[in-house]
């Protein structure tokens, strides 16, 4: 029976209109692609802010509102999980840094290099502190220093080239190497933090010392106050 508005309620045409209203709206399921991503997204996230140690696969469940055996049934674990976030940032930060050293003059690679490592800090900080925590997952070969390792050998061919043209030993390029792609890396560690001076002046500043340094470099270098044998 309909009740009328005389009588001060309302009718059950409108009671069942107002329930539709107030109803939340129907979740929509997530493909098995989907929810992989939504992990691996939330995963980041909190290996950046936390560490490996301080994650939980219980948090990780929680943010994504899924129970933990989802997370099980795709990664195996936090293990899993953490594996996957670092590939993925690895093979970013490598493709940006390859990129940048395809061509140009040495001086130019140089700064491609330098703003590369800085672009990615700035555009992807999680990404950048969870390569740069140390974790006990993937110690020797999933980290920010296996990563520089990779981009070192790669300067090291520019390098070895240079020096050959300009008659120096090709053999000491990747000692070199070894020492530019530190001081790139260092520094972009310390201005992940301090943001100051803005990254072009960053990379600007160590052009200016690698390749001003490079550039009237001593065929047998010699130190003040040991004799080099």
């Amino acid at each position: 029976m309909c009740h009328s508005w005389q009588d001060g309620r309302v009718t059950e045409q409108g009671e069942s209109i107002d329930k539709q209203r107030r109803a939340p709206a129907p979740r929509v399921r997530m493909s098995a692609a989907q929810r992989r991503e939504q992990l691996i997204t939330i995963g980041r996230q909190l290996f950046a802010e936390r560490g490996f140690d301080a994650t939980s696969v219980e948090e990780v469940a929680a943010r994504a509102k899924v129970s933990k055996p989802v997370v099980y049934e795709h990664f195996g674990g936090k293990e899993g999980l953490y594996a996957v976030v670092v590939d993925r940032e690895m093979r970013a930060l490598l493709d940006r840094i390859a990129t940048a050293l395809t061509a140009g003059h040495p001086r130019e690679l140089l700064e491609q290099a330098a703003l590369a490592l800085l672009d990615y800090i700035d555009e992807e900080p999680h990404g950048f502190r969870v390569l740069v925590r140390e974790s006990p997952v993937l110690s020797s070969t999933g980290n920010f220093s296996s990563v520089m390792g990779d981009v070192a050998h790669r300067v090291e061919h520019i390098l070895g080239a240079e020096f050959k043209s300009r008659g120096l030993d090709p053999r000491l390029a990747e000692l070199y190497s070894q020492a530019l792609v530190g001081m790139v890396a260092l520094v972009g560690q310390w201005w992940q933090e301090a943001r100051k001076p803005k990254k072009e002046m960053v990379a600007a500043h160590l052009v200016n010392l690698a390749w001003n340094g490079l550039s009237h470099l001593e065929a047998k270098p010699g130190l003040l106050t040991r004799r080099v044998r």
